[in-house]
């Protein structure tokens, strides 16, 4: 065999572009809300997706989606939701290997960006700097990959 037949293929990871694909903020009852003592509860929802634009290339679309919902007793402070997107190239690797660096590379890569557009968008509401925690994206990603293998096994 020749050398070149043994080699791997290159490995490309590329970031192409980082934008935000989607912002809202509400504050339903303001200004109200701001005339009661401020000991908020705070849900937070997150989630991420993603897609091949061009699979031929190996160009792929990845979404953290950041939803926080904060309440006063059983009023809504304020809902900010952050989609914050990237368009990455990723080739050369095995599809596993494309699965997670889609669901825990990309999704660190962008979680800052959506972390700094809430804590923005939720000072410019009025309120208190909300300052999310750090996500374990690795560990997201296990428990999908085992609730993907358990609902195989149970088909």
């Amino acid at each position: 065999m020749s050398e070149a037949t043994t080699q791997q293929p290159e490995q490309i990871f590329t970031i192409n572009k980082i934008y935000t694909r989607n912002v809202s903020f509400e504050s339903p009852n303001a200004p109200g809300i701001f005339t009661v003592e401020f000991q908020p509860q705070l849900e937070v929802d997150l989630n991420v997706s993603s897609e091949a634009l061009e699979p031929e290339e190996g160009v792929f679309n990845v979404i953290v989606r950041v939803t926080a919902t904060t309440r006063i007793d059983e009023h809504v402070a304020f809902l900010v939701e952050v989609e914050q997107a990237g368009i990455f190239q990723i080739k050369g690797f095995t599809d596993a290997d494309i699965n997670y660096l889609l669901g825990v590379h990309c999704p660190n890569i962008l979680f800052p960006y959506a972390r700094e557009a809430v804590s923005d968008l939720v000072i410019r509401g009025g309120f208190p700097p909300l300052l999310l925690e750090p996500v374990n994206f690795e560990a997201m990603y296990a428990e999908h990959v085992q609730q993907q293998q358990a609902e195989a096994t149970q088909q």
